[in-house]
């Protein structure tokens, strides 16, 4: 019995530790990624028997990129930490007026973001799976740069935003995506973002906005495991 038992124990540990190898191999991964990337929209409106202004912040689509390295922590779960990067050009608008006077303007302004994220990835199938959809939380740091582009049009007298500013934002993502197994160690990777930012950008306009921004971003890339 106590051979029986001894032949037992060391089966499983050497199932385990073949496991945990398992597991560990090709655990480590790095890659990039290109995209575009989209900003929500806001406006602003102020009416009162005497005056009436609006503001409105219109944005264009822009390029992304992202850099990220990760760990598999076992068969659904990953760590992963992202740099992205992302530029879009903005139209700034805003109107008031009373009695006789008006003023008007139109800035156009390029926002810069630079954020860095941690993720928690949670997949639907296991590793080794040729096709892996996931689902990922995580949260970080931007950067955010604005600045005027030449060329704006202004009447009147009205609030003139700054011609450059940097703000920094707590910043909150979601993702989904999918990670396609090319021929190892490589794999091509496609995922959809929705970054929340506070809303640093609102107050340049007059009336001030306070919408929480949106940045989306759709991303293609590869990645290498080690």
């Amino acid at each position: 019995m106590r051979l029986r038992f001894v032949l037992l124990t060391v089966s499983l540990l050497s199932h385990s530790l073949l496991s945990a190898q398992s597991l560990a191999k090709d655990a480590i991964y790095a890659g990039g990624m290109g995209g575009i990337a989209t900003l929500s929209g806001d406006g602003s409106a102020v009416f009162t028997s005497s005056s009436a202004s609006t503001s409105l912040f219109d944005p264009e689509n822009g390029g992304a990129a992202a850099v990220f390295g990760g760990i598999h922590l076992c068969q659904y779960v990953s760590f992963e930490a992202d740099y992205v990067w992302n530029r879009n050009n903005v139209a700034l608008v805003s109107t008031s007026g009373q009695a006789n006077t008006r003023s008007f303007l139109r800035e156009r302004t390029s926002i810069t973001q630079n954020a860095f994220l941690a993720n928690v990835l949670v997949y639907f199938r296991k590793r080794g799976s040729r096709i892996r959809p996931y689902l990922s939380e995580g949260g970080g740091a931007v950067f955010l740069h604005s600045r005027l582009a030449e060329g704006g049009i202004i009447e009147g007298t009205p609030f003139l935003p700054p011609a450059m500013s940097d703000h920094v934002s707590i910043a909150l993502r979601t993702l989904v995506g999918i990670d396609l197994r090319l021929r190892n160690p490589w794999y091509f990777r496609y995922s959809f973002s929705e970054t929340l930012t506070r809303n640093t950008l609102g107050d340049q306009v007059v009336p001030a906005q306070h919408r929480i921004p949106k940045n989306f971003q759709s991303l293609f890339g590869v990645y290498f495991q080690f």
